[in-house]
């Protein structure tokens, strides 16, 4: 792949399940928000994550930086960190 390819999208319905027992996730997996930067998409894990900003209703948990459209694929917020 060249480096002015984009990457490929993993669609919105993608349940993204990270293996371990560390709480970072560093796995590559992401998107890139309104402010350009690259954001972890939401991930199913045991505990919190370090980085997490909310826990989304089908349990998975987002990184968003802005509470706008955060967990809208992943059944709404349940909780905001």
């Amino acid at each position: 792949m060249s480096p002015h390819q984009p990457k490929a999208r993993v669609p919105h319905h993608h349940k993204h399940h990270v293996t371990g027992t560390t709480n970072i996730v560093t796995d590559g997996d992401t998107y890139t928000n309104v402010d350009g930067r690259q954001i972890h998409r939401p991930v199913h894990l045991a505990s919190k994550p370090v980085s997490a900003s909310a826990k989304c209703g089908d349990g998975s948990y987002s990184f968003s930086a802005h509470r706008r459209g955060t967990c809208s694929h992943h059944g709404g917020v349940a909780v905001w960190y």
